[in-house]
């Protein structure tokens, strides 16, 4: 069975950019909610066996009765845990992905509009993405809990844009929470992820 993992800052941490009670209410009620669900529709399964990743990267394998709670829950599980480990403030963009995103983009500010633009025309619920799809770098956006994982894609750095992850501090200015998450990328940890999802 999957374990839940605390975060590795404080609650307050990302302050201003991402308040303290938003991820008080995000982390111990929205993804512990989550992975709940997610370790209850699996228990009696052989799938409790499986990392979530294998179970998200083939989802034909999961029983047809519990499909949709695996995916929804098991995604919702697997992207909150993913996006807490690239927040961090104060982290310079730099490395190989940083090299890799200006060899695609020609700048930081082409890349930075794309991403946020596909933020902002996200209907709905669901997370943007930056993934390597067959070793290239791509901007998605994904519906609900649905996972790059399940497409074939190595997720590298993901936004939230499911509502609760800013509604107390922006309430409906969506472009603002998005224009502040710039301050809060680990560009570190997306390092790693690229580095291990290369081909």
């Amino acid at each position: 069975m999957e374990q839940i993992k605390h975060l590795n800052y404080g609650y307050a941490d990302l302050e201003p950019f991402i308040d303290e009670q938003t991820m008080k209410i995000h982390h111990d009620k929205h993804h512990q909610a989550y992975f709940d669900k997610f370790n209850n529709a699996i228990k009696e399964t052989y799938l409790k066996d499986k990392s979530i990743k294998e179970i998200l990267a083939d989802l034909e394998k999961i029983p047809q009765d519990i499909k949709t709670l695996v995916i929804n829950n098991g995604g919702g599980y697997f992207h909150h845990t993913f996006f807490w480990s690239i927040l961090k403030k104060e982290v310079l963009f730099n490395g190989e992905v940083a090299d890799a995103i200006l060899y695609k983009w020609e700048t930081f500010d082409k890349f930075k509009e794309e991403f946020s633009s596909k933020a902002l025309s996200l209907f709905g619920s669901g997370w943007t993405w930056l993934v390597l799809n067959n070793n290239e770098l791509e901007i998605i956006n994904t519906l609900n809990q649905d996972s790059p994982i399940s497409q074939g894609m190595i997720p590298l750095l993901a936004l939230d844009v499911w509502e609760h992850a800013y509604y107390l501090k922006y309430q409906n200015k969506r472009a603002e929470y998005v224009e502040n998450f710039w301050n809060v990328i680990n560009w570190e940890q997306v390092e790693k992820y690229y580095l291990a999802g290369k081909q």
